[in-house]
């Protein structure tokens, strides 16, 4: 989402370390949601309140580790800086703000609760070619980037 707005208001800024739109932190973030999902939060057995407070604190947790993953696979692989909290307050290292630590929790309950069974509707339409289509698309972008930049 980022990206593309940025891609559209300012061509020559580069939100990623990938030729598309696609940054590491949203796809392994959105990968490690799904995977929250189905292996931690749906084993969650309480009232709906208590199981989205819950949600709220085990999210902020693992969409931090993401962050401070993405952070230091773009500086490793790519010798790229993609954000730096050093100068903020309560920053821990350079990746990891702990002001932000609430904000994904929100985001990653808001898209688990609200957003994820709207778009599980819409992706069980969308055929199986085009799907393939995309994670084709997807992996040459990564071959590209890994062997140009």
């Amino acid at each position: 989402m980022e990206s593309t707005l940025f891609k559209i208001s300012e061509p020559s800024r580069v939100s990623g370390v990938l030729y598309g739109p696609i940054t590491l932190v949203y796809g392994l973030g959105g990968i490690a949601l799904t995977l929250a999902d189905k292996y931690i939060l749906s084993k969650i057995k309480c009232n709906k309140v208590l199981k989205i407070i819950l949600s709220f604190i085990i999210l902020a947790l693992i969409l931090t580790t993401v962050e401070f993953l993405s952070g230091y696979l773009c500086k490793l692989i790519f010798n790229t800086e993609m954000w730096n909290y050093h100068n903020k307050p309560y920053h821990i290292g350079k990746y990891i703000c702990l002001e932000y630590i609430p904000l994904w929790g929100l985001l990653g309950t808001l898209i688990i609760y609200v957003l994820k069974p709207f778009f599980d509707k819409i992706i069980k339409l969308i055929p199986k070619e085009a799907t393939y289509l995309l994670y084709l698309i997807m992996i040459l972008d990564i071959i590209i980037t890994l062997f140009t930049k």
